[in-house]
């Protein structure tokens, strides 16, 4: 078996830059497009602003079957779209779309979950002092839930970094591909252990930001 000073960590390296590279692109389009179907989700459910009970199944529904696929069938099923937005279905641009399609559902809920935690009362004094249905998200929605919506990204951020390392198994580049094509295969466990621990080192590294801006922003 080689041994761990054997690793190329030039190797290691890239593996991880691509890696971030997916992460940072992907989280910032899943937080974009999360953000406003997880509002659009919460104005039209029963008793909100804009209310729309035939629209909120709709997207409901879709939310909840996307939430439903593992990411690797929905990965593989979503190759027609991937090709025509990006035109590669492999490597890290390959693996953006799938990422951002996983995970924006999962955070509309989280985003739909937050806004939820509200209290009523806060957006009917809005809606009293003639507050458009738009100036109250801006300026009541987001910052009440601020902390709860920091917290649904860091929950994101750490589904996607699992995520982009399970597109390895179709190619999608990062850690995930090297320990697959090298460690997996290969029968090299050292390369393996490397990509394992990286990995649980973004996840805390993450998890940590995202709870010292939570407890920053938290106003109870």
């Amino acid at each position: 078996m080689n041994m761990t000073w054997e690793i190329n960590w030039a190797e290691i390296a890239k593996a991880t830059g691509d890696t971030l590279v997916m992460l940072g692109w992907s989280l910032l389009f899943t937080i974009i497009i999360g953000l406003a179907l997880g509002i659009i989700l919460f104005l039209t459910s029963k008793g909100q602003l804009l209310q729309n009970m035939p629209l909120y199944g709709v997207l409901s529904l879709i939310v909840n079957i996307l939430r439903s696929v593992p990411f690797v069938i929905l990965m593989i099923s979503v190759f027609p779209i991937t090709k025509a937005l990006v035109h590669t279905t492999i490597g890290v641009k390959g693996a953006i779309p799938p990422l951002v399609i996983a995970a924006a559902p999962f955070l509309a809920r989280l985003v739909e979950s937050a806004l939820r935690e509200i209290e009523s009362g806060v957006i009917e004094a809005a809606q009293s002092m003639g507050a458009t249905p738009w100036q109250i998200v801006w300026r009541v929605l987001l910052p009440e839930a601020r902390s709860g919506l920091i917290s649904a990204v860091t929950v994101t951020a750490v589904a996607l970094l699992s995520y982009s390392a399970m597109s390895g198994v179709v190619g999608g580049g990062g850690l995930g591909d090297l320990a697959l094509r090298y460690g997996y295969m290969r029968f090299r466990t050292d390369i393996m252990i490397v990509t394992v621990v990286i990995l649980v080192l973004f996840v805390q590294l993450l998890q940590m930001l995202g709870d010292r801006m939570v407890a920053k922003y938290n106003r109870k």
